[in-house]
């Protein structure tokens, strides 16, 4: 990839937002889907089109065996997505000035779409599971059909109108199994079903860090003993203590309240709880080494209290001297 970067004068930087472009200096993917998102996205929010031009996130999926294990993993998965929003936090420039935001590729999120975003409340009811999710899907409205190579614009319309042959779109057609595969994609909550479960709270961020976003959630969710605990710790949790975290973090990151401590005080104890989880797991590399080294830069970032994005606002303001393009290069692959 650098290979090819090079000649074509390009460079790839680990972040969760463009620290200095303008929206309309942003070229467009030439996606038929696009055009549709991109002329159906400023009716539902104020930063659609941001998330879709200016952000980068980086998500692992995760398997779950059965239904009820998908429920406890896609609860737990929910509750702590703002843990890891803060864990991660590494955009907090915006046209190359720092703003009040760890991460402002997570608060763009919260001013997309409120049909299709957002941390899913009814996951928490009892009763949640694979039926309820459909139900779900079926009233996210529609972005497109796809047939004969091309995107029909299906905006705004229902599903439930498709699978009665009244779409306004396709008039007397039903959809295929592959319409409900390409529906599932158009819903953006910060954990998504499929046949497995999008994690997808965190900011891009450099290769060093990469790989200890699926080791948290793999620490946490694939032993059974983590998932446990973690499952306690978020079980009393309210749905409006969930929303909070959610709004709060991407401006007040691991300081941010939750009763009498703090996000930075919960990632120290999910940390442990995914450290013993990989311990446990015992996947060991060639020289014998278990999976918990990946966990190192978390604990560096959640023991010093300071996100990845107050290190580089600092960076910033000290060793760049005011320098935005100093980005990058210090945050180039």
């Amino acid at each position: 990839m650098r290979e090819v970067c090079d000649e074509l004068g390009l460079g790839m930087i680990g972040l969760g937002f463009d620290p200095t472009s303008r929206r309309d200096e942003v070229p467009w993917m030439p996606k038929g889907r696009y055009r549709i998102m991109r002329d159906y996205m400023p009716k539902k929010g104020q930063l659609g089109l941001d998330m879709m031009l200016r952000t980068c996130t980086v998500q692992t999926n995760l398997d779950y065996e059965t239904e009820a294990d998908m429920v406890k993993k896609f609860r737990v998965g929910l509750a702590l997505q703002p843990v890891a929003v803060a864990l991660f936090a590494n955009s907090p420039f915006v046209e190359g000035q720092p703003t009040e935001f760890h991460s402002y590729r997570s608060f763009v999120w919260t001013h997309t779409d409120p049909d299709r975003c957002g941390t899913l409340p009814f996951v928490f009811e009892n009763g949640f599971g694979f039926e309820r999710y459909v139900d779900y899907m079926l009233d996210v409205p529609m972005y497109f059909v796809y047939r004969d190579g091309a995107y029909i614009d299906a905006s705004g319309q229902s599903f439930r109108d498709f699978l009665a042959g009244r779409l306004p779109a396709l008039p007397g057609e039903l959809p295929l199994i592959g319409d409900w595969a390409d529906h599932l994609t158009t819903a953006f909550p910060e954990v998504r079903l499929k046949t497995f479960l999008e994690m997808r709270g965190a900011d891009g961020g450099p290769w060093r860090r990469l790989c200890a976003l699926p080791a948290f959630w793999l620490g946490l969710l694939y032993d059974r003993a983590a998932l446990d605990a973690a499952s306690d710790l978020v079980a009393d949790w309210t749905e409006a203590e969930r929303e909070a975290m959610l709004h709060d973090v991407p401006r007040m990151g691991l300081d941010t309240p939750h009763r009498s401590r703090t996000v930075r005080d919960i990632a120290l104890e999910v940390l442990d709880i995914a450290r013993e989880g990989l311990h446990r797991r015992s996947r060991r590399d060639l020289a014998g080494e278990d999976e918990t080294h990946f966990l190192d830069p978390l604990f560096s970032i959640a023991g010093s209290g300071r996100t990845p994005a107050a290190e580089l606002v600092e960076d910033y303001r000290t060793r760049w001297n005011g320098d935005i393009t100093r980005i990058y290069t210090e945050q180039a692959y």
